[in-house]
């Protein structure tokens, strides 16, 4: 009940609420599978240091590969707040080699999207272009990434 609820009231942007929720999911199950909305959420508040930890407890937990994609995304945005954003994509590099062979899914293309958005962040907009262009290529409807690659170009 407390997963449910939790997710609900992060989907909903209500993040202290969320975290409060998912925490004491966290807590009475022992699993870690919500990490990455309690990460986010901590981001979402501007605790950027507390994202970054949770995300990492994720990516060692015996958690769904879907979650530590999501794990990694999170984690790599909030080194980018903190403005460390090679560690940033370096750690998206980590966990994308680790990603299946073949077409892009919906994990891909949000991992791609991450990365275009780190390296604009970090001034890298060449490189972010080709990012933003590969989401756009397989999905032209996916986010923001047409816009996104049009204000680079």
């Amino acid at each position: 009940m407390r997963e449910v609820l939790g997710m609900a009231l992060y989907r909903a942007g209500r993040f202290q609420e969320a975290l409060r929720e998912l925490q004491a999911y966290r807590r009475l199950t022992g699993r870690l599978d919500q990490n990455h909305l309690i990460a986010d959420s901590h981001r979402a508040l501007g605790a950027p240091d507390k994202a970054l930890e949770t995300a990492r407890a994720a990516l060692h937990a015996r958690v769904p590969e879907e979650a530590k994609a999501e794990a990694a995304i999170v984690g790599a945005a909030a080194l980018g707040d903190m403005g460390r954003f090679d560690e940033g994509i370096g750690l998206l590099k980590t966990h994308a080699s680790h990603q299946r062979d073949g077409g892009a899914g919906e994990e891909d293309l949000r991992m791609w999207y991450a990365m275009g958005d780190l390296l604009e962040r970090a001034g890298r907009r060449t490189e972010a272009a080709a990012e933003f262009r590969r989401v756009v290529r397989h999905d032209p409807a996916a986010f923001d990434a047409a816009e996104r690659l049009a204000g680079l170009s």
